[in-house]
């Protein structure tokens, strides 16, 4: 390895994926995740176990990244790590080991948004999208419109105002008796319902945010009313119903992401985020940006949920700009991009 190399390791541990990963000069080399199964029977992530979990997991995952990327610890330029936003326990783990790291191996420290990772995603591999470019973030904690100017310029045009779409769909999906996680579920089951089966409103927000908590209420009574004619209804109709609440997030989606694209002019879309790994909205978006001549990118499956791997990427453009952290760093749970 040439001493002019750019080797950085990489640690997220936002929320219950622990993962490490390595990067060489611009390119990630591996991307490890742990997956913890242990909130699944809670319906939903337990801030307590989570951060458990990365403790007991965070040192494997770390040790398999250096052994699969061929390259030993003592030839990383950097260590870097998500602050936040994020459960706090979860990110404690990470900046800890971090901090640890660097200050053993004296190396320097490179703390990541765990926001601008996610948009950051799109330049692990080709095709990459040109600057300026748009951005939907589309996560279980997060739903921004963002135009991405540089690596490191980013501005948010647009956010939910209550619930994100990832929330929306693990909600809605726990009201329909599915398990945790439910927004995978609601998209498998979608593809073989009808999508204009049942109306659910669409939220009108000003401007280019967003509201999903309505739609979650709109289910629960129409739920309750039907459940009330007949015990079976859910039983009967889960495909459809999927299939319309679906419909109805995807709608809201993309009806400010056209009008983002309208207002600023860009036709380079991206999208971002674990909810950009859906079936449904990934067919719908490209099929709408088939027809309005929009150039497309969509990360690939690994990269759309929480990864180090992303991590990795904003942590080199950050290394190769001298943005670097002090050993005083703490993390966040809020952070905006």
């Amino acid at each position: 390895m040439d001493t002019n190399d750019i080797s950085i390791l990489a640690i997220e541990s936002s929320c219950d994926e622990t993962s490490a990963s390595i990067i060489l000069n611009g390119k990630v080399l591996n991307n490890i995740v742990a997956t913890q199964s242990v909130h699944e029977k809670y319906g939903g992530v337990v801030p307590e176990l989570a951060s458990r979990a990365h403790q007991e997991n965070i040192i494997p995952v770390v040790e398999e990244a250096l052994k699969t990327s061929g390259l030993d610890k003592s030839q990383l330029s950097a260590v870097a790590f998500t602050r936040g936003p994020g459960l706090m326990g979860a990110l404690l783990v990470g900046v800890s080991f971090a901090k640890a790291f660097a200050y053993a191996r004296k190396i320097p420290l490179i703390e990541v948004n765990h926001m601008q990772a996610h948009v950051l995603a799109h330049f692990i591999e080709d095709p990459k999208p040109s600057f300026p470019f748009l951005c939907l973030t589309v996560s279980g904690g997060h739903t921004q419109l963002v135009l991405v100017k540089s690596p490191l310029e980013m501005q948010v045009i647009g956010e939910t105002r209550d619930d994100a779409v990832g929330e929306a769909f693990d909600k809605t999906a726990k009201l329909l008796g599915l398990p945790y996680p439910g927004g995978p579920l609601i998209d498998r089951y979608a593809k073989e319902g009808n999508p204009r089966a049942f109306d659910f409103p669409i939220t009108r927000m000003p401007d280019l945010d967003y509201s999903f908590s309505g739609i979650k209420t709109a289910v629960l009574y129409f739920l309750r009313d039907q459940l009330k004619a007949n015990p079976k209804f859910i039983e009967e109709n889960l495909a459809d119903l999927c299939a319309s609440i679906q419909y109805s997030l995807i709608e809201m989606l993309l009806i400010k992401l056209k009008a983002a694209v309208k207002q600023y002019g860009v036709k380079e879309i991206a999208i971002a985020g674990g909810v950009s790994a859906n079936s449904g909205l990934r067919k719908t978006l490209t099929e709408l940006a088939n027809r309005k001549g929009w150039n497309l990118y969509i990360p690939k499956f690994e990269y759309c949920t929480d990864n180090a791997g992303m991590i990795a990427m904003a942590a080199h453009y950050k290394y190769v700009a001298g943005e670097f952290s002090s050993m005083d760093v703490t993390p966040l749970a809020k952070m905006k991009i």
